[in-house]
């Protein structure tokens, strides 16, 4: 089983030159990235937020997991209990290595019985998995074919919905459904990383360029346009989304300290990593925890957090929200200090007052992703 590191090329990059993007300077997860486009990531943001953005990102590495033992071996891979999953779910789970550290994270769509994708992002989890696998009957292929076309933002169902036979507006939020867009076959998926409703188009390389096209075709009467990683990133920061490994500081930090205790299943069987994190439960050295910065731009990540001149965190993860007005910050800090309300000192090229606040710092109760049903 070889899932060597290799530079994978999107056939959109034509696409994204076209728009303004420089591909050579910035990749991630061994794929080059359209990290800015001609127009401003803040008018991007507004697009996502009230109408609805294009964004590629198939730089997540997808996996595919089969074999009489892949569900066995799933589950003693990773944290959560996969059995629990019907074909048709996703399900986000962690990988920790034995000593309980976090080393990726995993989205996991369950296709069938024993028949699953991994998408996953720029941790350790192809490094970890060959020696794992080779004790199972499970054969995991890397997918470099398939593209992923992700539509975010409150129109992104009525522009979708007149062109797949699928029921889009019954799909729930982290299920997925193989079926056809514009009559060429894909697997749809509500979700995404905008704190939007939004849906993720897998398809194969060869229809990728028509469904592009066509998505912002239909859309463009309805305000969609394609939008850049940066501007991706606002989004998920506002949406206090996590990024592995920029908001895991520590090198070893646990799912606990993460507040991803729902990816955990202490009651499974013997999973990697499983007795360490049941020793570190409540043993915590940080919390993740949001910030709302006295300041008109964004913070640099990684600067120190004092109150009263003591350290007690690091800055993980940044932007200023034009949307809301504010400068914020997601931060590992002591748990001693974490309650809503703590006001702290930032300290990047001078000292800047903060206060704790919720998360996430957009939509709080979550509406957009999870509108609560009436009657």
């Amino acid at each position: 089983m070889s899932l060597s590191k290799e530079t994978r090329q999107s056939v959109l990059n034509d696409r994204h030159i076209a728009l303004g993007a420089d591909m050579t300077t910035t990749s991630w997860n061994d794929m080059p990235i359209p990290q800015n486009y001609a127009t401003d990531p803040y008018d991007e943001v507004v697009a996502i937020r009230t109408k609805a953005g294009l964004i590629e990102v198939t730089a997540l590495k997808i996996l595919n997991v089969t074999g009489s033992d892949a569900l066995k071996f799933l589950n003693y891979f990773l944290t959560s209990d996969i059995s629990k999953a019907k074909p048709g779910d996703s399900h986000i789970s962690n990988i920790v290595n034995e000593e309980g550290a976090l080393i990726d994270d995993v989205l996991v769509y369950v296709d069938g019985p024993n028949e699953f994708r991994l998408s996953h992002g720029g941790g350790a989890l192809e490094e970890a998995l060959p020696a794992v696998a080779s004790k199972f009957d499970v054969s995991v292929k890397r997918d470099n074919d398939v593209h992923i076309l992700s539509l975010q933002g409150p129109v992104a169902l009525e522009v979708l919905a007149p062109h797949t036979p699928l029921d889009l507006a019954s799909l729930p939020y982290f299920q997925h459904q193989k079926t056809t867009l514009f009559d060429k076959p894909v697997s749809l998926a509500r979700g995404g990383y905008s704190a939007e409703r939004g849906y993720e188009v897998f398809c194969s390389a060869a229809d990728a360029h028509f469904i592009w096209d066509k998505i912002l075709e239909v859309g463009k009467e309805k305000g969609v346009i394609p939008v850049s990683w940066a501007s991706l990133d606002i989004v998920r920061v506002e949406g206090g989304l996590l990024f592995f490994p920029f908001d895991m500081t520590h090198g070893d930090t646990t799912p606990w300290e993460v507040k991803a205790d729902w990816t955990v299943d202490l009651d499974k069987p013997d999973f990697i990593g499983k007795a360490a994190l049941a020793a570190k439960k409540g043993k915590e050295r940080s919390f993740i925890t949001g910030l709302e910065v006295d300041t008109d731009r964004a913070i640099e990540p990684l600067s120190k957090i004092t109150i009263g001149g003591k350290e007690v965190g690091v800055i993980t993860s940044t932007t200023y929200s034009k949307q809301l007005m504010k400068s914020l910050a997601m931060a590992k800090i002591e748990p001693a200090y974490t309650k809503l309300g703590t006001e702290v000192v930032v300290h990047d090229k001078g000292e800047w007052p903060a206060t704790i606040v919720r998360m996430p710092f957009y939509d709080p109760l979550r509406l957009r992703t999870h509108p609560r049903k009436i009657g």
